[in-house]
């Protein structure tokens, strides 16, 4: 470790005098070898490495894994294939790595995302690489989502060959964060069904099914059912985890906007002891160059100078870049298929943002927002599970109006502005609120309504009120007693023009989003007193200063012989109001598909959400997923079947994997569990 920090030292200090050196030239073919990385335990993880065509006898590179379970040689070579590629012309070794029970590395699945075993695999895969004759010695890490989340941990655990990570709409509050709890309350979504499902998958490109498939994969618990059972935080949670601080590695960091893991990017910058360098655009969870909406930028380029930097020796001048480039958002009217956000880019040597000054807002008796003390007032609100539809299914993507939730939510909006207000940062809601239940849940949204009405949802928050104190020790609440609520809104950009409101609204659902809470209530808001209620703004000056390296996506190369299959996000949506049982059902369906040498995939995947109004305590998440396989000679087929019910005390499982051929029934499991609330 000394060694390490002294290396750093040297380079933040001595290595900035020398000339800067342009990033490495793309002089190099790409030559994909398909390998074996033996473990101590004797399972081999597969790998596919991306090696440098041409290079002179004994040359040397650095390698860069990516290490994910989503199925390299099928489930995502397509979108593999540009990011290595591109790296691979300029002298690294790309090295995209199957977890263990995945894909088609041996072994058995780990019994969750991101376990122990993960991790001590990857170190052992981080040695490998560096001790290869090709090897420098030097390994970078980078991926998205789940591979993003691996290169934080293994920031953590700081293996000495490790030299620089990126990741990309990664996290490591697991609780908080990940799609299994949303911001501490249960969570349902379509990443479960592909998951659960996908441990079960054989591997490419035979198929075979084995003992290795059927008694080994197959066999493998679903991990939803495991994360039923841990409804708080705690241990579970935060082991193998580590905090941010422990971050030891130099971090290059991109998130987006409109994605639900981007509150992970101030958390580290504020705590990492070591280089940190972010990039924070307008995007849901992608790539910058290709993702849902733009302004698309390119970020491989980037992504070459930080690794010229850590892994060759080379100084590009990384370290006298902006800490944060980050996209001020500006006012854009509510609408899911937009296709530019607009907006400027803005830099920030440090964080919180030079200049940011906290706004205080008081929720006034006549439902206003002001910079004054409310009178004394109490406002109360019916608890409706079934709201929430139009506010989205986690805290990012693009949103329709988002009145419709307005309309069952305690509203609070400003006068007309004066002038333009920007934001930057995380708002804090600071309520005095108190339930008629034992249990309830919290959501504030941050909105901006335009003069014509029409309101665009920014940003916003939950809290389970049994979490108010400790989300690793919960407590049912009092009925009746006031509570003092600090709920933390997810990071936002944005500017608030002339004429517009900014509008804060409260309510005690927001479904499908998370699972309804089961007694019917009332909430109160108490307004006026000391300290009264009242919303905190990350305010910022409205112009900064400008960042001007970012350019447009390079073109990308492509696969022609692989189409690759992956999450079949964001689907189609369907609303069922029965106003007369007062029920509400939403339906999500998608389907995805590929090409292969060997073969056709096809996926389906299916979710239908229930609530019942009048008795929320009965709620439903049903589930359905089929992979199809069209073989050479056969067709094989794998399905899950997937379904949470409640009443006011329990969460009913069953979970059912099954696999065919040819039609015929090869093998079934259920797992079918009864499950207490733990606050939940």
């Amino acid at each position: 470790m000394a060694g390490r920090m002294a290396f750093l030292l040297w380079m933040m200090l001595v290595v900035p005098a020398i000339a800067v050196e342009p990033p490495s030239a793309p002089v190099y073919g790409v030559r994909m070898e398909n390998v074996w990385i033996p473990m101590r335990d004797g399972v081999r993880l597969a790998a596919t490495l991306y090696m440098p065509d041409g290079a002179k006898p004994g040359e040397k590179f650095p390698a860069l894994l990516e290490y994910l379970p989503y199925r390299k040689d099928d489930g995502t070579a397509a979108g593999d294939y540009p990011k290595h590629a591109y790296f691979t012309r300029r002298g690294y070794v790309g090295a995209r790595v199957d977890i263990r029970g995945f894909g088609a590395s041996e072994g058995t699945p780990p019994g969750r995302e991101y376990s122990e075993q993960e991790q001590i695999d990857a170190e052992q895969v981080i040695h490998w690489l560096a001790t290869q004759p090709w090897s420098n010695g030097n390994v970078g890490m980078f991926g998205i989502s789940w591979g993003g989340f691996n290169a934080l941990q293994m920031a953590m655990r700081h293996p000495p060959d490790l030299k620089a990570i990126l990741a990309t709409a990664a996290t490591s509050e697991l609780f908080h964060d990940d799609v299994h709890y949303v911001d501490g309350m249960a969570h349902v979504d379509e990443f479960e069904l592909n998951m659960d499902m996908a441990q079960g998958f054989a591997k490419a490109p035979e198929y075979a099914l084995d003992d290795s498939i059927l008694n080994t994969r197959f066999e493998t618990p679903p991990w939803s059912l495991l994360y039923l059972k841990h409804q708080h935080d705690g241990p579970f949670w935060r082991s193998p985890v580590r905090p941010y601080s422990e971050i030891k590695v130099p971090a290059f960091l991109i998130g987006g906007m409109q994605d639900g893991y981007r509150d992970s990017i101030p958390a580290i910058l504020e705590r990492a002891k070591v280089p940190v360098r972010a990039l924070i655009g307008p995007w849901n969870h992608g790539w910058p160059n290709d993702a849902d909406f733009g302004p698309h930028v390119e970020w491989r380029d980037q992504a070459v100078r930080w690794w010229d930097y850590w892994l060759k020796g080379h100084n590009t001048g990384v370290l006298q870049d902006p800490k944060l480039m980050v996209f001020m958002q500006h006012y854009r009217p509510p609408d899911p298929n937009l296709e530019t956000v607009p907006g400027e880019w803005r830099r920030e040597e440090q964080w919180p943002p030079a200049g940011q000054q906290k706004s205080t807002l008081f929720l006034q008796a006549n439902h206003t927002l002001a910079a004054r003390a409310s009178e004394d007032a109490i406002h109360q609100l019916k608890y409706v599970p079934s709201v929430g539809v139009e506010a989205g299914f986690w805290w990012g993507e693009l949103l329709s109006d988002v009145r419709p939730v307005d309309a069952f939510s305690l509203v609070y909006d400003t006068a007309p502005l004066k002038q333009e207000t920007a934001i930057l940062g995380h708002a804090h809601a600071l309520l005095q609120a108190s339930a008629s239940a034992p249990l309830a849940d919290w959501f504030v949204r941050l909105s901006d309504v335009a003069p014509d009405g029409s309101v665009t949802q920014i940003t916003g928050a939950g809290l389970n009120g049994a979490q108010r104190d400790s989300m690793s020790e919960p407590k049912a609440l009092e009925p009746g007693k006031e509570y003092a609520l600090d709920i933390e809104l997810h990071l936002t950009s944005w500017v608030f023009p002339v004429g517009h409101r900014i509008r804060v609204a409260i309510s005690n659902a927001l479904w499908p989003m998370v699972l309804p809470t089961p007694y019917n209530m009332t909430t109160s808001l108490t307004l006026g007193g000391e300290p009264g209620s009242r919303v905190v703004l990350p305010i910022v000056p409205a112009q900064g200063a400008r960042v001007t390296t970012l350019k447009p996506p390079e073109p990308s190369e492509e696969r022609k012989d692989v189409q690759s299959v992956g999450f079949p996000w964001p689907g189609e949506w369907t609303v069922l109001r029965d106003e007369g049982r007062q029920k509400s059902t939403v339906n999500w369906k998608g389907k995805d598909e590929g090409t292969f040498p060997w073969g056709k995939e096809t996926d389906y995947e299916s979710l239908q959400y229930e609530v019942d109004d009048a008795t929320p305590a009965k709620c439903a998440v049903k589930g359905e997923a089929e992979s199809i396989f069209k073989l050479k000679g056969r067709t094989l087929v794998w399905r899950g079947h997937l379904s949470v019910t409640t009443d006011e005390k329990n969460f009913y499982y069953k979970y059912t994997r099954e696999v065919l051929k040819d039609g015929k029934m090869v093998k079934a499991k259920t797992w079918d569990e009864t499950i207490p609330r733990d606050h939940q």
